[in-house]
């Protein structure tokens, strides 16, 4: 029997209670016996890893070379077009990496360092505030959750789960979703960040509006950023110039940020459960919600692990958000096992191209006309 909608494509449950987990977590508390031991076993910090902060230093001053290049240099398009994909590369690599971990506390053990890193995403124009709250509380905690998971509701453009609401159009959008996802930095920079503030929920959770430092720092890192992005920019270029390299580098930021989004909880492999409408609990304890709602990809790729931060690892993200992505691979181990002693699904695409092959066939089956 076809649920009807209940979320997405403007529909919000900002009315509604909001969902609870099965209270018996025997799952994660083995997950955590285990983990806590291969820590003490191997001697290792959860944060403050030195990897990191080599990797925080390359992928900054990658940043402030390609900025100084593109504004500073008298270069060319041929030149300007290589450096311009590259800075869109980079900026997704640190949202990846940098900020993410910052914004869950898995950065270090001291809080302002955290603070520090979480808000290079202010830097690269989205509001570290709002992003904490719609990604660390509401998509972490009721990830996949049709009216809840605000990550899964792109509005009527595209339908992502079987309990949102389906338009014609959609039939397309295995075809033309792709190119959409380039323009969620454009959105960010000049929508969601304050449509979110002013309306003061994120799905159907209620977000407390930012004030004082919170809403100076959202404020000063929109202007910081425009400031950056066009305003010194447009002294030393043409604006149609300035436009093309600030579109260019979100639209290849937008691609690779969803996609890496998209491959991990919106494909054929996970769920997209429901709270039982009398008592508003869904089936499952949070950590078991966690695995059937999210895949892996591409383990074996450590190039792609280290650009995108460990994502490619997102069931132990969901299930550690709070440890350094460095650990994920060795953590990764642990969790498979962990799954199949107690009958648990853990899927792991084996490839990208997978991954992605996964997502264009669940965007197609979405788009098809519900019976």
């Amino acid at each position: 029997m076809t649920q009807p909608p209940v979320g997405g494509n403007n529909t919000r449950n900002t009315a509604s209670p909001l969902p609870k987990f099965q209270r018996t977590d025997e799952f994660r508390r083995i997950l955590r016996e285990k983990v806590n031991r291969y820590f003490a076993e191997t001697a290792r910090r959860p944060r403050d890893c030195p990897a990191m902060y080599l990797k925080s230093a390359i992928l900054l001053l990658s940043l402030a070379g390609l900025y100084a290049l593109l504004v500073f240099a008298p270069i060319t398009w041929p030149v300007a077009i290589p450096l311009t994909i590259l800075l869109g590369l980079t900026t997704a690599a640190i949202g990846f990496n940098i900020q993410h971990d910052g914004s869950h506390g898995a950065y270090s053990e001291h809080r302002w360092i955290n603070k520090l890193a979480a808000m290079t995403l202010d830097l690269l124009g989205a509001s570290s505030y709002v992003w904490a709250r719609k990604h660390n509380t509401v998509h972490h905690t009721y990830t996949n959750v049709t009216g809840y998971d605000d990550d899964i509701d792109v509005g009527p453009l595209a339908r992502l789960t079987p309990h949102q609401r389906h338009l014609p159009f959609h039939r397309f959008q295995h075809i033309y979703l792709w190119f959409l996802y380039g323009f969620l930095p454009i959105k960010w920079h000049f929508l969601d960040d304050f449509r979110d503030v002013i309306v003061g929920h994120i799905g159907g959770t209620p977000m407390p509006r930012p004030k004082g430092w919170d809403l100076a720092l959202l404020l000063g890192g929109k202007a910081v950023f425009f400031t950056l992005a066009l305003g010194i920019p447009l002294l030393f270029h043409p604006w149609w110039a300035v436009l093309a390299v600030y579109a260019g580098a979100s639209i290849v930021q937008g691609i690779v940020l969803s996609v890496v989004f998209q491959l991990a909880h919106c494909v054929e492999e996970t769920r997209f459960p429901l709270p039982d409408p009398a008592t508003h609990r869904l089936a499952d304890s949070w950590a078991v919600h966690q695995v059937q709602t999210t895949v892996d990809f591409s383990q074996n790729n450590h190039p792609l692990t280290w650009f995108v931060g460990g994502l490619n690892f997102q069931v132990e993200h969901h299930l550690f958000p709070q440890i350094c992505h460095v650990h994920y691979p060795a953590i990764a181990s642990i969790v498979r096992q962990t799954c199949a002693e107690l009958g648990l699904p853990y899927v792991a695409q084996p490839t990208l191209r997978r991954g992605i092959l996964s997502h264009y066939r669940w965007l197609r089956h979405m788009g098809r006309a519900v019976a």
